[in-house]
């Protein structure tokens, strides 16, 4: 497959000498990914539910694995390398600090005058600076991973930066101004705010693996039951506006929740623990995860001709009543495991916790960063680069250390 990627797609940031055969540019990508100490962290990091809270439950890690085996067998059915799916997939949350989403919030407060926090930014960022894997004499420092274009450009879910956001992006962004300058190179010619198929095959995977896997999740964990009788569905309708599209009115919603229930692996007794439960549940998974990768294969050639369809010379399709089935999956899930009031306690103290890390760091003037976020703020040029490293020290932590620092710094 790979030899329908040029030059431009297989260019890495820094050149690098000739590796010896037998792997393609873009399977040494996924090796870098893989070998990486930002995935492993992902271990303890919050997905919904707290890293550590159940032995069952999805962390970062786990979620970035059923993202990547969806996105690759996407990815492949539509002529997509699969290395290069596979690796966006992999690393599409290395950014995230602790706490997931409610850490992002933190950080963004705390970089509100330095141009914000984005999991996503922060996730190129990591990808092309501090993740040590590669290092430039003539800019005097490391250029993270050094991925190839095709695979840093399939990393990016939203191709542009804070101040050239469209109207649409809710707050997304996924580029710093400090990373002006790896960001204008990966890319490159291509279309304004056009992500390549890669990325939008991550993407779309990311949708469908959260979406099924969070209802997963918050059946075996008691937050709520498959029964439509027991649903709150005007409370869930609501939250799918408020948090994933204002567009999504009732009567979709209702259409789409009640196309899913009609579903034959939808069950019909309450999880009771037992392995007849487990099953029952997992061939839902299953089914849902075939149903939406299949519906938007389908569509896509449909569109755009059986491929193989790179780069930017297609687009995903994805149904209308697919969206919105996956849409009032994640908003079941935000509605009683997010938005409870017991959760949004504990989130509130999160917040809190993050807050003073980094206004302990800055008060030490980097006295107690790690070695590479110290000489990152000691060679900084001014007090914006110094607030970034802070930044950059505590969203690398996980949930775990984030306690353990403010055990430590903050008593």
């Amino acid at each position: 497959m790979t030899q329908d990627y040029g030059p431009e797609a297989r260019e890495r940031f820094l050149d690098e000498p000739p590796k010896r055969a037998g792997r393609t540019p873009f399977e040494r990508d996924r090796a870098r990914v893989v070998h990486s100490s930002a995935l492993r962290r992902l271990s303890a990091k919050t997905q919904v539910m707290g890293a550590g809270t159940d032995d069952f439950v999805r962390n970062r890690l786990t979620h970035s694995l059923e993202v990547a085996q969806v996105a690759r067998e996407l990815g492949k059915s539509l002529g997509c390398d699969p290395d290069i799916v596979d690796s966006a997939a992999l690393a599409h949350d290395l950014g995230h600090p602790p706490f997931g989403h409610n850490g992002e919030v933190a950080l963004d407060q705390a970089a509100a005058d330095i141009g914000g926090f984005e999991g996503n930014a922060q996730t190129l960022r990591l990808l092309s600076r501090l993740e040590s894997k590669a290092y430039s004499l003539e800019l005097g420092r490391s250029v993270g991973l050094n991925l190839t274009r095709a695979t840093l450009s399939a990393c990016v879910k939203y191709p542009w930066g804070r101040d050239d956001a469209p109207d649409d992006a809710r707050g997304k962004f996924g580029s710093y101004a400090d990373d002006a300058e790896v960001f204008a190179w990966l890319r490159a010619d291509a279309p304004h705010h056009r992500r390549p198929v890669e990325a939008q095959v991550m993407d779309l995977s990311d949708d469908i693996a959260y979406s099924v896997h969070d209802v997963e999740d918050g059946v075996f964990g008691g937050y709520f039951a498959l029964d439509p009788a027991t649903l709150d569905t005007a409370a869930i309708y609501e939250t799918a506006r408020d948090w994933y599209d204002a567009t999504a009115s009732d009567v979709r919603m209702g259409a789409a929740l009640d196309r899913l229930q009609a579903l034959v692996e939808w069950p019909t007794e309450s999880f009771d623990g037992s392995r007849r439960a487990h099953a029952a549940l997992k061939s839902l998974t299953s089914a849902l995860i075939g149903r939406f990768a299949m519906a938007a294969q389908a569509a896509t050639v449909a569109r755009w001709g059986a491929g193989p369809l790179i780069r930017f010379e297609a687009d995903v399709e994805v149904p209308e009543q697919t969206r919105d089935e996956i849409t009032v999956l994640k908003a079941l899930a935000a509605h009683y495991v997010m938005r409870t009031d017991q959760r949004a306690s504990v989130q509130d103290r999160q917040r809190e916790l993050l807050l003073a890390l980094v206004t302990a760091l800055a008060a030490g003037e980097g006295r107690a960063l790690e070695p590479d976020f110290a000489a990152d703020f000691h060679a900084a040029a001014d007090d914006t680069g110094r607030r970034r490293a802070i930044i950059d020290q505590v969203a690398s932590l996980t949930d775990v250390s984030a306690r353990s620092w403010a055990l430590r710094l903050l008593d």
